[in-house]
């Protein structure tokens, strides 16, 4: 499976060069018979979600759960899981609290066990109290993972969760 990580705030026009970033590299991929594997969030979720079905990827999304059942998002995180719902061939419910910043980095490390390979989009900034980029980068690593860092010419990032009317 391949992983995808990265910043939770990215601008509208980085993800859109992601999109195309990612279905080139995922196509690859999909040559071999692997699938995508991301859990459900705003921005660069959706984003991967659409490069891998294009790519013909099977995707698998990942939901939050409290005994089973899936939790309530936060609102700006609920149409982007619609979205990869719409996406997915299968979704897998995962115990952990997501308004729990140690909890969402624990969830992440479990799902990075499942992978074979890590895209991650990424500036090199450090990982602080919402963003665990660089430390999911590191576990990878360490976990001997193949990681591939994708932060393209020009990418930016704002401020999270801003929603749109």
């Amino acid at each position: 499976m391949i992983a995808v990580v990265g910043h939770p705030d990215l601008t509208a026009p980085t993800l859109a060069m992601l999109e195309e970033e990612l279905y080139w590299r995922l196509a690859e991929f999909a040559r071999a018979g692997k699938a995508g594997l991301v859990r459900a969030g705003q921005g660069l979720p959706v984003t991967f979600g659409r490069a891998a079905r294009a790519a013909g990827l099977a995707l698998v999304t990942v939901l939050p759960s409290r005994n089973g059942v899936p939790d309530i998002l936060q609102s700006c995180d609920r149409r982007a899981a619609g979205e990869l719902l719409l996406l997915s061939e299968q979704v897998r419910l995962l115990e952990f609290d997501p308004s729990d910043h140690g909890a969402c980095v624990g969830a992440d490390e479990s799902l990075l066990r499942s992978c074979a390979r890590l895209l991650a989009v990424w500036d090199g900034s450090p990982s602080d109290s919402r963003d665990a980029t660089a430390h999911l980068v590191a576990f990878a690593r360490g976990s001997g993972m193949d990681v591939q860092i994708l932060w393209p010419e020009g990418a930016g990032r704002k401020a999270p969760c801003e929603e749109t009317s």
